[in-house]
C-alpha cells in the first residue's frame, strides 16, 4: 500500500499543480531567460531598472482594471483618460506659475488636479454604466473618444509643454531613486499592496468577486451591486491618475498620442495574471506578473532584430487572444483529461 502510494506520489503532485497560478511567474522566467541568451547586457543594473520603471505605469493601471475586470467590468478609456489629465494636469501647472512660482507648490496643485479628474472620469463611467443601464463596453469605449478628442482640442491639434522651470522641479518624481529602486517602482508597489489588500481582505474584494460571477445572486444577497460596481470604475480613474502623475515628468508634454494602447496593455496585463475577463475571479498578484511580462516581451524585441519592435502591438493583441483562450472552460477540460 505503501509502495502504491509511493509511486502516486509524483503524478498526483503533478496533476495537483496549479498552471494557472505558477503559469505568469514560470513565463516571466522563460522570457528573463530568452531575453539574456539573446543579449547578455538585458540583465545589466541599467535595463532592469528601465524595464521596471516602464512596468510601474501600467502595473498601476493594471491594478485599477483588475477590480472593474473581476467585477464584470471593462474600461477602454484609460490610456485616453490618461492623456487628457495629462494636458489638464500641464495646463493648470503653467498657468499657476504666475500665482504660486515654480517649486513644490505648483507641482502639488498639478498632482491634486490630476487626482481629482482621474475619480471624476471614474465615477462618469461606473455612473453611467450602472445607473444609465449602458454597457460597459460602450460607455467606455465612448468617454475613450471623448477623452482622445479633449485633449487634441487643448493642444489645438499640437503637442502641450511643460513650464521648462517646473519640469526642472518636476522631474525627480520620474528620474530620482529611493533605496536603489525608481521612485515609480515604489509607487506601483505601494498601489500593488494596496490592490491586493483591498481584494483580498476586505468585503469589497469580496463583493467584487461575488458580483463578476453572478450579479442576480449578489443582489438577492444584499449586495450593493451598483455602488460597488461605480467603486470600481473610481478606483480604475484613481489609479489612471497615479500612474499620470509619474509619467508626466517622463516627457514634459502631452498629445493626442500620450497613452496609446494603454488599455489594450492593462487589460492584456489583467487577463495574463488569470484574472477572468468574464468576472468573478480576480488576481492582483498576477496582475503584477502580467505587467512585468509586457515590458519584457517589449524590452527584448528592442535587443533583437528578429521581430520589429513595431510589432509590440501585434504582439500584445496575440497574448490577449491567446490567454482568453486558455481560460475558456472547454479547453480547460480537455487539458485536464490529456
Amino acid at each position: 500500500m505503501t509502495e502504491t502510494a509511493m509511486t502516486q506520489t509524483p503524478k498526483s503532485r503533478f496533476q495537483n499543480f496549479d498552471f494557472k497560478t505558477a503559469g505568469p511567474a514560470i513565463a516571466l522566467i522563460l522570457l528573463c531567460i530568452i531575453g539574456f541568451l539573446l543579449n547578455p547586457a538585458f540583465l545589466s543594473e541599467g535595463n532592469i531598472t528601465n524595464l521596471l520603471t516602464r512596468s510601474a505605469f501600467i502595473g498601476i493601471i493594471a491594478v485599477g482594471a483588475t477590480f472593474v475586470i473581476t467585477a464584470g467590468g471593462i474600461d477602454l478609456s484609460v490610456g485616453s483618460m490618461a492623456a487628457v489629465i495629462a494636458g489638464v494636469m500641464i495646463i493648470v501647472m503653467n498657468g499657476a506659475v504666475d500665482t504660486f512660482g515654480t517649486g513644490v507648490t505648483t507641482v502639488l496643485i498639478g498632482c491634486g488636479c490630476s487626482v481629482i479628474l482621474g475619480i471624476g472620469a471614474g465615477f462618469i463611467n461606473g455612473f453611467l454604466t450602472t445607473k444609465g443601464k449602458i454597457e460597459a463596453f460602450i460607455v467606455t469605449l465612448g468617454t475613450m473618444g471623448i477623452f482622445r478628442s479633449l485633449v487634441t482640442y487643448f493642444a489645438d491639434g499640437g503637442t502641450l509643454s511643460l513650464n521648462y522651470d517646473i519640469r526642472g522641479v518636476y522631474r525627480p518624481v520620474y528620474y530620482d531613486s529611493f533605496a536603489g529602486l525608481p521612485i515609480p517602482v515604489w509607487v506601483f508597489i505601494v498601489v500593488a499592496i494596496c490592490g491586493w489588500l483591498l481584494l483580498n481582505r476586505t468585503a469589497f474584494g469580496r463583493y467584487c468577486t461575488a458580483i463578476g460571477s453572478n450579479e442576480s445572486v449578489a443582489r438577492y444577497s444584499a449586495i450593493q451591486v451598483d455602488r460597488i460596481k461605480t467603486w470600481t470604475y473610481v478606483l480604475q480613474g484613481l489609479c489612471v491618475s497615479l500612474a499620470t502623475i509619474i509619467y508626466v515628468p517622463r516627457l514634459g508634454s502631452a498629445s493626442s498620442s500620450t497613452g496609446v494602447l494603454w488599455e489594450l496593455e492593462a487589460i492584456a496585463a489583467v487577463i495574463i495574471g488569470g484574472t477572468v475577463l468574464k468576472g468573478g475571479y480576480g488576481r492582483i498578484g498576477g496582475t503584477i506578473l502580467g505587467a512585468l511580462i509586457l515590458t519584457t516581451i517589449g524590452n527584448i524585441l528592442n535587443f533583437t532584430d528578429m521581430i520589429s519592435n513595431y510589432l509590440n502591438g501585434t504582439m500584445q493583441g496575440l497574448i490577449i487572444i491567446v490567454a482568453v483562450w486558455l481560460q475558456r472552460g472547454d479547453w480547460g477540460r480537455k487539458h485536464k483529461n490529456n
